[in-house]
């Protein structure tokens, strides 16, 4: 044990001690959370502040030090103007060396006490005072600087310095053990304090990386329902392909080889795609058993055309929702179909979890480049209780969009609600693949 604490020792105060560690500037929202009201630019320089109180102080301790030596004689009053340097240099050195200031005002505090015991004069005394007082202001720096076991650290080599001298100079120990006692409990709570900013920085930390972590999750959720979705879309127009590929050389009388070949290979194609696709969905479904607990797997994908089902049971949960529709219903691609009606799906249960008691307007708008939609929801006449989810239903809704190539925006209203935006962009050859596929 007491190699392993002279080991920690010497790695704390002794190697790298005059290693250039700056002190950061505060950070801009703890900055703007604090002080709110002041201008950008002084916010920018109030990020200084710490610095700036530090530089105050040493200045304080240079000019109270000199004051207090002068009237001496001329070198007196160089060797007093050096020492008042030398002691004031302990607190600046803080914001960049923290551990090399240690030393610096020890040094500082070394010489004051030999000076004491040279001249025995009353400046003397003060001077030992003054060093002593900055000593220990450095000492509590530095602990708010570097590490909490610091603390104990300069303490013992501190005091234990203090006695040999003391004995040394052969002055009167009896005030050593109160400045010992009262010194190591600032410097324990200093270190506490410290302690408490690690923890809670580390806390926040942890707590962006869980976020990080659940919104990545989140997103890879979302893609996997997408993906499980997206396949009965597929495999449908898989399924069509390979039955008219198999019904076509019926159709015609005396059907060359070639064109039968050629209605074989479609067929064999579109069959094996279909059995790709189902052994892709079974990797995508092994790590959601439960993926269609709550609903019938075998049930067709909703689409714009069953909207109104969706919107009775919104209703029905309390939510009083007016839908419009503007341009000429057209038919859209599957894919299409469903992601609009996951969007409008999930921007109404929104509303019904965060905004109880608002009104709801959902607008569909069939232009000629492709579908807009607009869910937007007033604001809550009631305290909403807290949701078990996530809270990633926007991101859900933004990857869907970004998944057709449209475009979305969600923000709050001017008067305390909040508005869902997209716009998913639908070629004419995809509505006319549709308009055939629906026909065929």
């Amino acid at each position: 044990m007491a190699h392993g604490a002279l080991h920690r020792l010497r790695q704390d105060l002794f190697v790298d001690a005059f290693a250039f560690r700056p002190m950061p500037p505060l950070e801009d929202a703890k900055v703007s959370r604090w002080v709110p009201w002041l201008p950008e630019r002084l916010r920018h320089w109030t990020r200084w502040l710490p610095h700036f109180a530090v530089g105050f102080f040493s200045l304080c301790v240079f000019l109270a030090t000199l004051t207090s030596g002068s009237g001496t004689s001329s070198l007196r009053g160089i060797l007093v103007t050096g020492f008042s340097g030398l002691v004031a240099a302990g607190p600046m050195l803080t914001l960049f060396r923290p551990v090399g200031a240690y030393w610096l005002s020890l040094s500082a505090f070394v010489v004051s006490v030999f000076a004491y015991a040279g001249f025995s004069s009353p400046f003397a005394s003060i001077f030992v005072g003054s060093a002593f007082a900055t000593h220990f202001s450095v000492m509590v720096l530095v602990v708010l600087r570097t590490r909490p076991r610091l603390a104990i650290e300069m303490w013992l080599v501190t005091f234990g310095l203090a006695a040999v001298l003391t004995a040394l100079v052969g002055k009167d120990p009896s005030d050593l053990p109160p400045a010992a006692f009262f010194s190591g409990v600032v410097l324990l709570a200093a270190a506490a304090v410290r302690a408490w900013r690690e923890e809670r920085r580390q806390v926040v930390e942890t707590r962006t990386v869980t976020a990080e972590e659940r919104g990545r999750r989140t997103l890879l959720e979302e893609r996997a329902l997408i993906a499980r979705e997206l396949h009965d879309v597929v495999a449908h127009h898989m399924s069509v392909i390979a039955i008219q590929a198999e019904a076509a050389p019926y159709r015609v009388e005396n059907t060359p080889p070639e064109l039968a070949t050629s209605f074989a290979t479609i067929r064999e194609n579109a069959v094996a795609a279909l059995t790709e696709l189902r052994r892709i969905l079974g990797v995508v479904r092994s790590a959601d058993p439960d993926a269609f607990a709550e609903s019938d797997p075998e049930a067709p994908q909703p689409t714009l055309a069953t909207l109104d089902s969706l919107l009775d049971s919104v209703r029905s949960a309390g939510l009083n929702v007016e839908a419009v529709i503007t341009g000429a219903p057209r038919p859209l691609p599957q894919g299409v179909e469903l992601s609009a009606y996951r969007i409008v799906q999930e921007g109404l249960s929104n509303a019904l979890r965060h905004s109880p008691g608002a009104d709801a307007r959902v607008e569909i708008s069939y232009v000629l480049g492709g579908l807009g939609l607009r869910i937007v929801n007033g604001r809550p006449s009631r305290l909403a209780k807290p949701s078990p989810g996530a809270g990633h239903g926007v991101l859900g809704m933004r990857e869907r969009v970004q998944m057709l190539g449209g475009e979305m925006t969600a923000d709050h209203t001017e008067d305390g609600g909040f508005e869902v935006a997209a716009f998913i962009p639908v070629g004419n050859a995809a509505g006319e693949a549709a308009t055939g596929g629906q026909r065929a």
